[in-house]
């Protein structure tokens, strides 16, 4: 599907489809936001070269997950990066590839499901006069998304709290597996985040002149974009290393309980070798050992047994318990 909304140089705003396309080169003047929503990868192929799309970020466009980047060329300044439709508390997502094409007095926004952030603008855009200044608009849709990522971030944080709890309180095998799957997920997330604040710094480091002609105030909305995307990083970053935390303790704890289990063993095991030793001497069926005729034999042997025994535990108790 291909929507429109176009603004004249007479100030008349119009929305509809690809016809408007034709009025809008026809004007000279006017400006236009073309949204292409799940439309197949040859006619979009097509449809952007014809708008002057350069080949290769076409390419870019429809290559599947590619990474988030931003790429100036001569007519459009590329943003691809990616768009969230789903973030669920278990900070499992399902998310799509949104790319911007920010040219002179047009923007072309391309994905394949619904975006949130296309959707909101789209309604606003007029009321908000953001048609006039492409990249601006193209910041505000970003801006838009990186916001609903960072709600979803910060409604994790309470989640984190009670599983810290936990495993302060009562830790278990299964608050670890909890852990493990959110540390993968997070690990997950700030992949996605770094090449979002990557994007963002790249575009703050060289701001296109034809973004900069614009009638909008692109480098403060470019800053405030960097800002969200850095702390978005940041707090996934704080999560990720949290989580790492937990889970060391844990194996800290387990291992210190195995070691104290170990200690007991070997204090067990040290008390009775010696013991096992004499009883294995005494055991032997030869006939020529005098100790086996000693009338008292049987309680000489026990008696120091019982003193062997209480040496060496009183020994290994007072140094290791």
């Amino acid at each position: 599907m291909i929507r429109t909304q176009l603004l004249t140089a007479a100030g008349e705003y119009i929305t509809g489809g690809e016809e408007l396309v034709q009025r809008w080169h026809a004007d000279g003047n006017g400006f236009i936001w073309i949204d292409l929503l799940g439309e197949n990868a040859a006619h979009e192929s097509n449809f952007l070269l014809s708008m002057g799309c350069h080949p290769l970020a076409v390419e870019d466009v429809q290559r599947f997950r590619h990474p988030p980047k931003t790429e100036t060329f001569d007519n459009y300044t590329l943003i691809l990066y990616r768009g969230l439709t789903e973030f669920n508390k278990d900070l499992t997502i399902q998310q799509m590839t949104i790319a911007l094409f920010a040219g002179e007095r047009c923007l072309i926004s391309c994905h394949p499901r619904h975006s949130m952030g296309v959707n909101h603008y789209w309604g606003y855009a007029q009321q908000e006069n953001l048609l006039v200044s492409p990249g601006l608009l193209a910041s505000r849709i970003m801006r838009f998304s990186v916001g609903r990522y960072l709600e979803a971030i910060l409604a994790f944080e309470p989640s984190l709290n009670e599983l810290e709890d936990a495993m302060q309180e009562k830790p278990n095998d299964e608050v670890m597996r909890e852990l493990i799957g959110y540390q993968s997920r997070l690990r997950k997330l700030k992949r996605i985040f770094s090449y979002h604040e990557k994007l963002v710094t790249n575009l703050l480091t060289d701001i296109p002149q034809q973004l900069i002609n614009e009638n909008g105030d692109i480098e403060h909305a470019l800053q405030d974009l960097f800002e969200r995307c850095e702390r978005l990083h940041g707090l996934c970053t704080m999560y990720y290393e949290i989580c790492g935390d937990l889970i060391n303790g844990y194996l800290s704890i387990s291992s210190h309980q195995l070691n104290n289990t170990m200690r007991v063993l070997t204090i067990i095991t040290a008390i009775f070798v010696p013991l096992t030793f004499i009883a294995g001497i005494y055991g032997m069926n030869f006939d020529n050992m005098p100790e086996l005729h000693t009338p008292y034999g049987y309680f000489y042997t026990l008696a120091g047994m019982l003193v062997i025994a209480a040496g060496f535990g009183f020994v290994a108790f007072k140094k290791w318990l």
